[in-house]
Formats: C-alpha cells, structure tokens, sequence
C-alpha cells in the first residue's frame, strides 16, 4: 500500500474498523480494477491529509470475501466511511472531484 494507506484483511476487519476510535474510510478495491487503481493516489493523498484524525484503509475483494459480502459490495472500486463501528456513508464508483468528495465524507465526521 502506503505509508498512510494500510491493508486489511476479514480476519483484521473487527479490529482495524470495526473497534477504531477514529472514522475509518475503506477502499474496497481489487487489482485488476482500472478506476480502482486510478483512484489510488488520491486515497492516499486523503490519507496523508486526515493522518492522526481519521483512518484510510484497503481490502482486496478477491482475498477477502467476508466483509465486502456482508456490507453489500456489488462494485468497485467502493468507499465506505465507519464511525464507531457502523457505516455512515457510501460511495460507489469514482467520485467527481473524487479528493473533495472524499474530504467531505471524512469532515461530516470529525
């Protein structure tokens, strides 16, 4: 991944999103996924920016089957914003002015 960008997995999931004091955005992504990869350097540059505020994270969908089947995921790349264990917002697909929109998510729950 990144500095700022870590991996998860399902059997990390409870741990590393789920239990975090902080809000977590996961990148649901696969290798083989164009936007998803387009899409990279810009979750890592929210990364950086909300460093030691908010968490940004990354689950592979072909290794971990778990965790995108239980929270519904039908495409990717998807983003998913969890605040003290629960979802509280969603985005599928490359976002137009994908940094802002990212940001705002983040912003409505800090």
């Amino acid at each position: 991944m990144s500095e700022f960008v870590a991996e998860v997995s399902d059997s990390s999931w409870e741990s590393d999103v789920l239990k975090s004091d902080q809000p977590v955005l996961v990148d649901f992504w696969a290798p083989w996924c164009g936007p998803c990869l387009g899409l990279a350097p810009t979750v890592d540059a929210v990364a950086q920016k909300y460093q030691g505020k908010a968490k940004v994270v990354k689950l592979n969908v072909d290794e971990n089957v778990e965790s995108p089947a239980k929270y519904g995921i039908r495409g990717i790349p998807t983003l998913i914003l969890f605040k003290g264990g629960q979802e509280v917002d969603r985005h599928v697909g490359v976002p137009a002015n994908a940094k802002d929109h990212i940001s705002n998510m983040i912003d409505k729950q800090l």
